[in-house]
């Protein structure tokens, strides 16, 4: 037992023998009689068995587990439930055992025991609170959005939790019933409407947005509202993190990209998925890397017969794994080590029905610089991976591609566009069903521009964006993953499935709203720099090709491009002329990739009327 839960037991013994004591006490001082010796000996004879028997039900009720800190009407009506409940065993067991106690004795010690217990528990709340106004005041003045139960649960943790140096003075709340009305003394002052207002009439430092059910689009309205505040900006996250965690402020965390997105997570159909992925055989090449280790994450909670990471990293791999061990003790999980380009290596390990080939170098300007190794891991790593699942007959294999693969300007994107075209050529010919998954930047993922900004503020700027007008599409971790997962079940062969993203992001606005989400002006306290694109980068990417087209599937936001034709003799001649070209490091890959990738248009050597198209 806990020392505080011990503490509790020793005073409650107390608040049963006291409610006893007053009862007979008030009972004869009211009515002018003098005390009946016999009812006092049966009280004192009864009170060891009566004790017991209370903290029994106290346990039973739970009055020894809640945290009171934030005790509120669920546990008062503990209370009640206990006390009342030890009353009516006394009423049944003190005349079997023949122990007399005036008839007043079974209203009045409930009453007394309720309210000593209830003032007991609940002044812990109160002493907490004296105990922190007496510690120099709060440092910052905080506005809560949001007065429904995660939003009081907040307030009563700020109120209460010593050392935090929050201290609420308002609440926005939207439900207009509630206007005017106080929640622990603080009161909710109007709706979204009067954020900027009071905001700066009140003169708040931190925004705390309560609101753990809301939509993603809402989030993004609230978020906007917020914006020019001049206020820090933080955020409860859903309900589901909120249930794993011990403290609500401890799970604020500021605004992100995505919750600056307005757009719904994809929903996908997750009992196809988990039908097509239990008891299967699985591969995840590149299963370290934060595509590859969401993969695993999901695919592990299908209940698949088994899960191979494939990695050339292995402090990532070992991190999954562990991970996975500890969540999944059921799963027949092996981590190996190795290269894609290892032919030898692929044959060692592979024994998939489920191939999901994530390994690639992603890195756009760190590929410009080292091309020969783009290709030869890029190209010639999924060209043997893809010949292996060909070999060991594999059910289905899926390539992760990106949008960069579209009219590429770097020598990454247009690696991951002969990707697209190995796996459309062996679908032709190979019993296994080959498809590709394209989508855009991952919110998150290794090289995140996120994380880099977040950096950046703290430090005080600058922030570098490369251009004012680079536009990105952005989706999250998770909903790269559900999607992979959605081709795999769903596809028949040859297919490249994109998603609909939605709007694209300026990356200068999005910059500019995380500075001013965190309590910063742009341009005044934190410098916005430009610092030029970088090599193989464009100021817009697309999804699909021109002649690509769109077919709808079952899920609304999941299109399938058209595959584009090509002489297949031609494009296997010309990876043997690639292949030849990235070992032999003779400086003629850049020519390769060209002759294989018509669209593909090297944006320093190309003429001004080609860089304005690659750009668009």
């Amino acid at each position: 037992m806990a020392i505080r839960q011990l503490e509790l037991v020793l005073v409650d013994i107390v608040m049963i023998q006291l409610s006893a004591f007053l009862t007979l006490v008030i009972r004869y001082e009211l009515i002018f009689e003098n005390i009946e010796p016999t009812f006092v000996v049966s009280v004192l004879k009864y009170a060891p068995i009566n004790t017991l028997v209370t903290l029994g039900l106290f346990w039973f009720f739970r009055l020894y587990h809640s945290l009171w800190r934030y005790a509120s009407i669920t546990e008062l009506g503990n209370i009640v439930l206990a006390c009342l409940s030890s009353a009516l065993i006394q009423l049944v067991a003190l005349p079997v055992l023949d122990w007399p106690v005036p008839r007043s004795y079974y209203i009045l010690q409930p009453i007394f025991l309720i309210i000593l217990v209830t003032v007991e528990r609940y002044s812990y709340r109160f002493l907490r609170r004296w105990r922190n106004q007496g510690r120099g005041g709060a440092e910052h003045r905080v506005m809560i959005i949001g007065a429904g139960e995660a939003g009081q649960m907040l307030l009563r943790e700020l109120e209460d939790t010593p050392n935090l140096h929050y201290r609420p003075v308002c609440i926005i709340d939207d439900d207009s019933r509630r206007w005017g009305r106080y929640i622990q003394n603080v009161k909710i002052v109007g709706g979204r409407d009067r954020i900027q207002r009071t905001a700066r009439n009140m003169g708040i430092d931190v925004i705390m947005i309560a609101l753990p059910s809301m939509s993603k689009r809402q989030r993004r309205e609230i978020v906007d509202l917020c914006r020019n505040t001049r206020c820090e900006v933080k955020i409860l996250p859903g309900m589901a993190q909120l249930i794993q965690g011990e403290y609500f402020v401890g799970q604020l965390r500021p605004v992100d990209l995505e919750d600056l997105l307005g757009r719904d997570t994809i929903q996908v159909d997750v009992k196809a998925i988990g039908d097509y992925v239990r008891g299967k055989r699985v591969l995840v090449t590149g299963g370290g890397g934060s595509i590859g280790s969401e993969l695993c994450r999901q695919i592990a909670s299908h209940s698949p017969e088994s899960l191979v990471i494939f990695d050339i990293y292995e402090n990532n791999a070992y991190d999954i794994q562990q991970e996975l061990l500890k969540r999944y003790p059921d799963l027949e999980l092996h981590v190996e080590i190795g290269s894609v380009r290892d032919e030898g290596r692929l044959n060692d390990i592979f024994d998939p029905q489920l191939v999901y080939h994530a390994a690639a170098h992603k890195h756009v300007p760190l590929m410009e610089e080292s091309p020969n190794e783009a290709v030869k891991n890029n190209v010639f790593g999924t060209l043997k991976t893809v010949a292996t699942a060909d070999k060991y007959q594999v059910e289905r294999f899926v390539l992760i591609s990106t949008d960069k693969a579209v009219n590429p300007t770097s020598l990454m994107g247009a690696t991951k566009r002969i990707c697209e075209m190995i796996i459309q050529s062996y679908n032709a010919h190979s019993e296994t069903d080959y498809v590709a998954v394209r989508f855009g930047n991952v919110l998150g993922s290794n090289g995140s521009v996120v994380p880099l900004f977040r950096k950046q503020i703290a430090e005080g700027g600058p922030v570098t964006v490369t251009h004012p007008e680079v536009t990105r599409y952005f989706m999250t971790i998770p909903e790269a993953v559900s999607l992979v997962l959605q081709a795999g079940a769903a596809a028949k062969g040859g297919e490249i499935f994109v998603l609909d993203m939605g709007e694209p992001v300026k990356i200068a606005d999005m910059a500019r709203k995380l500075i001013e989400l965190s309590g910063l002006k742009p341009d005044e306290d934190i410098k916005i720099e430009y610092t030029g694109l970088r090599p193989g980068e464009k100021l817009y990417e697309e999804l699909l090709l021109d002649e690509e087209g769109l077919t709808k599937t079952g899920n609304d936001l999941i299109y399938i491009g058209k595959p584009i034709s090509f002489d297949e003799e031609v494009f296997a001649e010309q990876l043997q002329r690639l292949k030849k070209s990235a070992y032999a490091e003779d400086g003629s890959v850049w020519e390769m990739v060209e002759e294989i990738v018509p669209n593909y248009c090297k944006t320093e050597n190309a003429k001004p009327a080609q860089r304005e198209a690659a750009a668009v």
